[in-house]
């Protein structure tokens, strides 16, 4: 096919189905058997008496049954008519009843006139009720006065021509006044009147039928047609005076009566049958100049009509009849007005077609859509003038154009199938389609047009538009929902789109294919220290880096912050080794060039790679391969970051293990499984209790008491919360930053609740020691946290001034001092005491003396466990001590075991011991007596004496402005 004139392919009509056929073919041999019956007499005048008359009464009840329960199926403004037909065919059956009654039963003729006179007079005016029932209505007072004219001018020469035949006679006939003459002429003249009448609407339905069960209805007509035929054939004096029942005359009114009966129901299954699809048969237009102007010949026949029962009187010599004369005039006064009022009809059309003509004409001239017109052949037969504008050629230059050479042959094949499926489609239920391809334009580029294809003539209209720049939108659109907008690599959805195609597609069984995730890290260090600028720069040119180091046919992604990832597609390999070194190869290729400087705004920053590998094993999924990547990741990150983990099934293991204690925990909160337990802080000089810190302990089913890194087993909870005293202490506290942060900060508000609620109790009973609670620092500026909440819990339980200090774990670089400065500046005015917990480890520990309003400093239990043992712990520790004695601190060594340590603590300048050199954790009651008796004996004998500037009281109540005494030097 070369163009879409190819795809006008002919289909054969379809025909009714089989029961259909089945029914005409019974129809045909009954009726053509009573032909054949009538023509031979029936073989004796007993049975042609029978068949003439009971036959015919049998076949028109057949007839009234049918029509009534046809009437009775249907929900419309049809089943009036059919009600009408059915009484009319009942009245021709009981007129042949009753002349079967007397010319079989009685065995004499049939008196004139009598009931089946009657009988056969009421067959003709429900009839033409009927028909008038299914015309279509005139919608204007004009097509009204048209019908009645239509309907005379059919009537009337039909009138004329049969007075001047027959019905003349039949009228001198009644003039003569011999007896029984006028009822006679009386059935004479109506027979052949009715007869008109029903023939005039025969004709007049024929050309004003409604378009609702058409099949129906022209079988319909035909059936009454029939019938008027064998009636004007028995009204006639060549017949009726020679008639008798039985004869060949009757075969016309079986077979109008067996085929009005067949009518409704044959016709309606051809109308249920398959509608035939595609476009109109070829050979279908010819005929449409005939039909349609039988209409407007109608009038001229009508009056030719008129014109021959006029001559057939002169040429035969006889007076001129007035009844002719009177009706030719009115058939000819009807046709002068039917004329004029057609006339003034066209001439009202010509001005209206002229207008819309007019108007369409300027509205596809001026429309900025182009319109074409295709012949069958594919041929340009018209294009409109906005082809200049749009496809910057002259519409003269396009006429004659095959459509074909103006579309891109890479979508040639694609619109020729959808203008053959589109033809071949019925057009009532696909009146038109879109076509969206590329044409040629005047300068040579390929335009994106869309068009609406309709049906014209065998041909196409297209109504064309340049849609180049919204495909280009869209594609633009497309891009940027799968791409990154910082960076241009594809974002999560289009990288997991790849990886499921990976997964599922002809490499569906290369398990070599990898995954890895990257983070970079140090990232967010670049964006607090030079700022987020400098950190897009750097993500930019990551970016860079990570698609130039991947292979072609791999995909590099984005998926989120600096978060990236790549799809590493395999070779086929089934060798785990070879593939693990493939992968760790592309990998460690990648953290190398990921990890070398960057020059970002005239500095050199530095970040660290860790990447995660999942290899695609066998029934894996693109979620459960992702979720493997990112797991070996953060595994590379947990074990020393700047390093590449290749996932294994434990990792997956230890997420559920997670996960499971997660539950747990929240479940012995919400049961109340957690004690709050506290350890005495005593003074190294008196013996006495200075304070209490508070721990958290969960009660087994078995009632052992666990601290809370014994029971969640994790690192990062371990670090918030572990401490204490010979591996059972702990303060508890909030975890840090990490996947179990949540939950460790709700295990965190509980103890600082509790804490402080039976601090408040001891206090009213007159036990007057501060208690201490472990925090960190990002559990305290925690947004979860707000602010006020320490503040509003003190005045709720009314715990008074110094009654509480807060142990500020600070071990996260990431700390932002300012607002942390600000928020224990507030604490501290309202007499909170601050401590800075495990001091001589970990991070900013010289900053947070600088800047944070410190009262105590905790020694961190890794130095004073070697205090005795360790010459250089010896010396860091009595530094330290040094320090905080020069800046006015009180000190407390956690995890003062063993005796030795008691008393060279003490001689370093050590204030305060917390440890199982004293006492472990107690239970409320427990502490109660320790408080009551007070003190607890001091290894090691007297007290020495403290260095200069410390304190050698027992009591750690905070002294507002301590901090302030001594001045700290500038740094």
């Amino acid at each position: 096919m070369s163009t879409p004139g190819a795809a006008l392919l002919d289909r054969p009509s379809v025909s009714g189905g089989g029961r259909c056929l089945a029914m005409q073919l019974v129809l045909a041999v009954v009726s053509g058997g009573y032909a054949v019956g009538a023509a031979l007499n029936w073989g004796s005048e007993e049975v042609a008496e029978i068949m003439g008359d009971f036959g015919l009464s049998a076949a028109g009840l057949l007839a009234a049954v049918s029509c009534y329960t046809y009437s009775r199926t249907i929900d419309s403004r049809e089943r009036p008519a059919w009600l009408l037909f059915a009484f009319s065919s009942l009245m021709g059956a009981c007129g042949n009843a009753v002349w079967g009654w007397y010319e079989v039963v009685l065995g004499q003729d049939v008196p004139k006139p009598s009931l089946a006179d009657f009988a056969f007079l009421c067959f003709a005016p429900p009839a033409i009720v009927g028909l008038l029932v299914l015309a279509k209505r005139p919608v204007t007072r004009a097509g009204w006065v048209c019908l009645g004219l239509d309907s005379w001018l059919i009537g009337g020469s039909l009138l004329t021509l049969s007075w001047s035949l027959a019905l003349a006679h039949a009228a001198r006939t009644a003039q003569s006044g011999a007896p029984g003459s006028v009822p006679r002429a009386a059935l004479s003249l109506a027979y052949p009147l009715l007869d008109i009448a029903l023939v005039s609407m025969v004709l007049v339905l024929h050309f004003r039928r409604s378009e609702t069960n058409r099949s129906a209805v022209n079988t319909a007509i035909a059936a009454l047609a029939l019938t008027v035929l064998s009636d004007a054939l028995f009204t006639s004096p060549l017949l009726s005076a020679e008639y008798q029942s039985g004869q060949l005359l009757d075969a016309g009114w079986f077979a109008g009566s067996l085929l009005l009966a067949y009518a409704p129901w044959g016709a309606r299954r051809i109308h249920q049958g398959p509608v035939p699809a595609g476009p109109p048969r070829r050979d279908r237009p010819h005929s449409r100049p005939i039909t349609g102007s039988l209409p407007a010949l109608t009038p001229y026949l009508a009056a030719a009509v008129c014109t021959l029962g006029i001559l057939y009187n002169v040429v035969d010599g006889r007076k001129v009849d007035r009844m002719v004369v009177f009706t030719g005039c009115t058939v000819v006064l009807a046709l002068v007005i039917r004329q004029g009022i057609m006339l003034l009809d066209n001439i009202a059309l010509t001005q209206e077609l002229a207008q819309k003509e007019n108007h369409f004409r300027s509205l596809v001239q001026g429309s900025s859509d182009v319109i074409m017109i295709a012949a069958p052949t594919g041929t340009l037969r018209y294009v409109s003038p906005a082809a200049a504008g749009v496809y910057g050629r002259e519409a003269e230059e396009l006429v004659g154009t095959e459509l074909a050479t103006l579309i891109h042959p890479d979508d040639l094949g694609r619109v020729v199938h959808e203008v053959r499926r589109f033809l071949a489609a019925p057009p009532t239920e696909e009146p038109t389609t879109r076509i969206e391809c590329r044409f040629r334009s005047g300068g040579g580029e390929w335009l994106n047009v869309e068009s609406t294809v309709n049906r014209h003539q065998g041909g196409l209209i297209l109504n064309s538009r340049d849609v180049t720049e919204r495909v280009r939108l869209q594609a633009q659109l497309q891009h940027s929902a799968e791409h990154d907008p910082l960076t241009d690599l594809p974002n999560r959805a289009l990288f997991t789109r790849r990886v499921r195609q990976a997964l599922t597609g002809r490499r569906a069984g290369d398990h070599s294919t990898a995954v890895l995730f990257i983070d970079l890290d140090g990232f967010k260090a670049v964006n607090d220290t030079i700022g987020h600028q400098a950190g897009d720069e750097l993500l930019v040119e990551a970016a860079r880096r990570l698609q130039d180091s991947v292979r072609a046919g791999d995909t590099a992604a984005r998926l989120g912050g600096d978060e990236f990832a790549a799809l590493i597609l395999g070779d086929g390999s089934r060798d785990r080794s070879a593939r693990e070194y493939q992968a760790r190869e592309i990998a460690d290729r990648l953290r190398t060039r990921l990890s070398q400087p960057y020059r970002i705004g005239g500095n050199e920053v530095r970040v660290a790679a860790s990447i995660g590998v999942a290899f695609a094993d066998p029934g894996i999924t693109p979620s459960d391969l992702m979720r493997n990547a990112d797991l070996a990741m953060y595994r590379a990150k947990a074990g020393g970051k700047d390093r590449v983990e290749v996932y294994a099934p434990q990792m997956q293991a230890e997420v559920v293990r997670k996960a499971e204690l997660a539950g747990r925990l929240r479940t012995a909160l919400h049961e109340g499984e957690f004690a709050l337990l506290h350890q005495p802080v005593v003074s190294l000089a008196t013996g006495e209790i200075a304070a209490v810190a508070a721990q958290a302990r969960w009660r087994s089913a078995q009632g052992i008491l666990f601290t809370p890194a014994e029971f969640l087993r994790v690192a990062e909870y371990s670090e918030g919360v572990a401490g204490g005293t010979g591996g059972t202490g702990g303060t508890g506290g909030a975890a840090g930053a990490g996947p179990d942060a949540s939950r460790t900060a709700e295990l965190g508000r509980w103890l600082l609740e509790e804490a402080v609620e039976q601090a408040a109790d001891r206090h009213r009973a007159g036990h007057d020691v501060p208690v201490a609670v472990r925090m960190t620092a990002q559990r305290l500026l925690d947004s979860a946290m707000p602010l006020g909440s320490v503040e509003a819990l003190l005045t709720r339980h009314g715990l008074p001034s110094g009654a509480l200090v807060l142990e500020l774990a600070v071990s996260d670089p990431r700390v932002p001092f300012d607002d942390l400065e600000r928020r224990l500046a507030a604490l501290h005015r309202l007499g909170v005491g601050i401590a800075l917990d495990g001091f001589g480890s970990g991070y900013a520990a010289i900053s947070a003396l600088r800047r944070l309003p410190v009262d105590m400093l905790k020694l961190d239990r890794g130095l004073v466990e070697g205090v005795v043992e360790s010459a250089r712990l010896h010396k860091i520790t009595a530094g330290l001590l040094r320090i905080a004695n020069d800046l006015g601190m009180r000190s407390v060594a956690d995890g003062v075991d063993l005796p030795e340590q008691v008393a060279a603590l003490r001689a370093m300048g050590c204030t305060h011991g917390q440890g199982m050199a004293f006492s472990g954790p107690l239970d409320e009651y427990r502490l109660r007596r320790a408080l009551v008796r007070g003190t607890f004996p001091v290894p090691g004998g007297a007290a020495q004496p403290a260095l200069a500037g410390g304190s050698s009281g027992g009591s750690m109540v905070i002294r507002r402005g301590s901090h302030n005494e001594t001045p700290v030097p500038p740094t």
